[in-house]
């Protein structure tokens, strides 16, 4: 019996997926086969214009900020757990401390120095200008009472000192104008006295003319203009006056604050300096640290030179203003009560009593000299009270000896014309020896010399308070980077000590 042969099976053909991948061509079109030999009816991973596939798009997930964030804390963590770490921490933390002292202390005097500064060259001499605008708008109008008096031949002194008078005005109120905002409240003080000053000037000349021709019109003029003086211009001479004084107090007053944030950051990086010492101390059992102990000097210096500097400068404005500012205030008070007294007794005799007081019982310029010379009297008093030395309490002293004679000169004066005696009056009024205005003379060149001399007073302690603040934003810089390099330097040499 024949076997059948022993065939074997048919073997099973490869399944797609194992057949070998065709590497795309580069510059393949767009649809063709792909990999597996199917057809493709899109896009191959190439791009749309056969050039390289496009970068794919990452999303940045929330939040990843913040995680950043986290990993570096995480890692500044880490390395604070070691003691290199630690240091390098710790000297980051010094030389910050140490540049933040240096900046506040620099900021803060930069500006004390700046308004010290102000107060020697911007804000006394305006205030002192605005004062000598009151008094030669007071002064002028005593002038031209006196040469009124005088009648037809008017004294060439008297003339002229009304003269300079009216042009050291108008000289100092151009000068303020071209320093002072308009829109200011010395500006607009500024303005009305510029604008009222050639109406006064006007009338003033009106009178004149008319006393030379022997008409009676030439008093009426001269009241007028006194009028205008006393309403409308001295007032606006003194609110200037104020408002200067005003800006002088507010730049002496930033010139004397304290530097309490610059003191605090200087005691701030003080203790740190000395915290770290100490730690590096009982760490190392080494007594001292030289860069650290170069940055504490350093920065122990400018806290000493800050305190030091700060209390003289504020020593000396206070000076400044105590024996100066307040003794200048109440000499050209008193200087202005005098020349304000001094005019109204001339014009006492220019009406002869034909102008009274509100209620009618008394004469005007009478009653108004009366209080110009109390107040005159009590501002010597308070001046000499102020006066420091010598040389500011005897022109008081002499100016108050010349006030007591003028009011007994005056009471002579006055009972001469209520006995009808006018010529021995006048002569008793702008005579040439033992006359009111003799006596007036020895007042206003006695505290013309209390004057100059508290101005010079001011003016050498206000400079003596700046020079006490001068170099040291400079060595505020100068000792802030030495400081803070030898903090750096200190720790940096314990960091070698690890490597």
């Amino acid at each position: 019996m024949t076997q059948p042969p022993n065939v074997r099976g048919t073997p099973t053909p490869p399944r797609a997926s194992a057949q070998p991948r065709v590497p795309a061509q580069p510059g393949a079109a767009s649809h063709g086969t792909a990999p597996d030999g199917a057809a493709t009816d899109g896009p191959t991973a190439s791009g749309a214009d056969g050039g390289p596939p496009p970068m794919p798009q990452v999303s940045r997930a929330p939040g990843g900020g913040r995680r950043a964030w986290a990993a570096g804390w995480s890692r500044l963590r880490a390395a604070a757990t070691t003691e290199p770490g630690r240091l390098r921490i710790i000297g980051a933390v010094l030389a910050a401390l140490i540049v933040a002292f240096g900046a506040v202390t620099a900021w803060e005097v930069s500006a004390r120095s700046s308004a010290a500064d102000d107060v020697v060259s911007r804000s006394q001499p305006l205030s002192s200008d605005a004062a000598a605008v009151y008094r030669s708008l007071a002064d002028a109008d005593t002038a031209a009472s006196s040469g009124f008096l005088a009648g037809v031949e008017e004294p060439p002194a008297v003339r002229e000192r009304y003269e300079k008078d009216i042009a050291l005005a108008s000289r100092l109120l151009v000068e303020a104008a071209a320093t002072t905002d308009g829109s200011s409240a010395s500006g607009r003080q500024i303005a009305t006295l510029n604008e009222g000053l050639p109406r006064y000037y006007g009338l003033i000349e009106r009178a004149r003319a008319n006393n030379r021709l022997g008409k009676p019109l030439g008093g009426a003029y001269l009241r007028f203009a006194n009028e205008q003086m006393t309403k409308e211009l001295l007032p606006a001479a003194q609110l200037l006056y104020e408002a200067e004084t005003a800006r002088l107090d507010r730049d002496q007053d930033a010139a004397r604050g304290r530097p309490y944030a610059a003191l605090a950051t200087g005691l701030l990086a003080l203790a740190a300096l000395g915290w770290a010492q100490r730690r590096l101390y009982l760490r190392t059992n080494r007594v001292f640290n030289h860069g650290l102990l170069a940055a504490t000097a350093a920065a122990a210096v400018l806290l000493l030179w800050l305190a030091v500097g700060h209390t003289v400068a504020r020593a000396q404005l206070h000076e400044a203003r105590i024996h100066g500012q307040e003794s200048l205030a109440v000499l050209s008070d008193a200087r202005i009560n005098s020349l304000k007294a001094r005019a109204n007794e001339n014009l006492t005799l220019v009406a002869r009593g034909t102008v009274l007081t509100n209620d009618g019982k008394s004469d005007k310029y009478e009653t108004d000299y009366a209080t110009g010379m109390r107040r005159l009297q009590s501002g010597l008093r308070q001046a000499r009270r102020l006066a420091d030395d010598a040389a500011g309490r005897d022109p008081v002293a002499s100016a108050a000896d010349a006030a007591a004679e003028w009011r007994t000169r005056h009471e002579q004066a006055s009972a001469q014309d209520k006995a009808g005696d006018y010529d021995g009056a006048l002569r008793k009024i702008i005579g040439a020896e033992g006359s009111t205005g003799a006596a007036f003379d020895q007042v206003d060149e006695s505290l013309e010399k209390a004057l100059a001399h508290e101005e010079r007073e001011f003016s050498r302690a206000a400079r003596d308070g700046r020079g006490a603040l001068a170099g040291l934003p400079v060595g505020a810089g100068v000792l802030t980077a030495l400081g803070a390099g030898a903090a750096v330097l200190g720790i940096g040499r314990r960091l070698s000590e690890y490597r």
